[in-house]
């Protein structure tokens, strides 16, 4: 596709910013900035259609007719600029993969599946060449047959140009609506195939190829970024002493106003990242201005409920406040038996402080490992603030 789109540009420098069309229409060119006609402009716009269509041995001697005449009028900036796109053209076709001897126009859609991941490929086939390799991917539970119904309507949705026949390995769900939809759009009957055996069933063959590698690309990457750890992780790890990466860190903020409307907010991170659709928020029945009892309270309601649904712990927790709060959190943790790594964060000198140790620990006010905790402690304070206000808002407005 990024070939496809720079041959594109070196052959027709349509615009590509937003500029209100004149009689003397500007368009980009390279570096320069060129001044054309609003017709001319408008042909080179059907000769782009032509090369899209595949069509480009009627393309190159229409082309071919203009460089003639320009040059015979002695119009020869013109002439160099129709020989540039007759260039762009022939480099682009010598680097086509060339097929047998069968020029219809035809695409072939290939797929390739693993688990919920499925990559398929169109080779977009013009005059004997493969003018194209689309790719799309989808996860999904949906049957070939469906995923194919749903890559057809979308791929075909806003299409120049729709070939009169289309081979895949399987028939696509709806196949005669979706059939009479492609043919009303075509302006000529459009037809579904399975190839069975000849140049065809290679093409598919050949897409099928296409879609496998693709597919083992994704699901390496996928492999990667599931295994890798960023760097600030294990920077963290090694700060606090921990026994592997705080991949999924929960935090914790309390907040109230004059003692009133106290609640309490957690969010989580997952690999240094917001995971919101984990993050919760929760009503302190504790009466009284009292962070302690509050940060109390609610670490013990959210990992008393995380036990009995038997769900995934963090690997580790950080408290919003000092001492007093990380006592009171881990009075929470020792109630409920869990031995989960814990950190508070105070706020006036940005210290750390662990379980078990009177002094703060040392790090560097630079470090990244400390600026992601300052990130999360700030984040479960927004996420507090916003729920706070919310309630008295509504304790007013009653």
């Amino acid at each position: 596709m990024r070939r496809l789109l720079d041959v594109l540009y070196r052959a027709f420098p349509i615009r590509n910013c937003y500029i209100k069309l004149n009689d003397d229409t500007i368009i980009k060119k390279g570096l320069g900035i060129q001044t054309i006609s609003e017709s001319d402009y408008h042909e080179m716009i059907d000769d782009m259609i032509l090369f899209l269509k595949g069509e480009t041995k009627t393309l190159e001697k229409k082309l071919a007719k203009q460089m003639k005449y320009f040059s015979s009028k002695l119009m020869y900036e013109d002439s160099a600029r129709v020989r540039d796109q007759i260039k762009a053209i022939k480099s682009f076709k010598r680097g086509q993969r060339k097929l047998e001897a069968d020029f219809t126009n035809r695409d072939i859609i290939g797929v390739q599946s693993k688990d919920n991941h499925h990559v398929v490929v169109i080779l977009r086939i013009r005059e004997g060449r493969i003018l194209s390799r689309e790719k799309i991917s989808v996860d999904t539970n949906d049957a070939i047959a469906e995923i194919f119904r749903s890559v057809i309507i979308n791929f075909y949705m806003n299409a120049a140009y729709i070939p009169n026949n289309i081979y895949l390995s399987e028939f696509p769900t709806e196949a005669e609506e979706l059939k009479e939809w492609l043919s009303e759009k075509n302006n000529r009957k459009v037809a579904f195939n399975i190839p069975k055996r000849g140049v065809k069933l290679k093409e598919l063959r050949l897409a099928n190829r296409n879609a496998k590698l693709l597919l083992n690309e994704w699901m390496l990457n996928l492999a990667k970024r599931k295994d890798y750890i960023p760097k600030l992780l294990s920077e963290l790890q090694d700060i606090l002493s921990l026994s592997k990466p705080p991949r999924l860190i929960e935090a914790f903020d309390i907040s109230h106003l004059g003692g009133i409307d106290t609640v309490a907010s957690m969010v989580v991170f997952k690999d240094g990242k917001p995971y919101k659709s984990g993050y919760r928020k929760y009503n302190i029945s504790v009466d009284q201005i009292d962070d302690f009892e509050s940060m109390k309270e609610v670490v013990f309601r959210r990992y008393k409920r995380q036990l009995n649904e038997g769900n995934l712990l963090p690997d580790l927790i950080l408290i919003d406040g000092g001492k007093g709060q990380l006592s009171s959190a881990k009075e929470s943790l020792d109630k409920l038996k869990l031995k989960l790594p814990i950190v508070a964060i105070a706020k006036r000198l940005e210290e750390l402080f662990i379980p078990g140790d009177s002094e703060s620990l040392r790090v560097a006010k630079n470090s990244p490992a400390l600026n992601l905790l300052k990130q999360l402690r700030d984040e479960a304070h927004r996420f507090a603030i916003t729920f706070q206000r919310d309630k008295r808002s509504k304790r007013m407005f009653k």
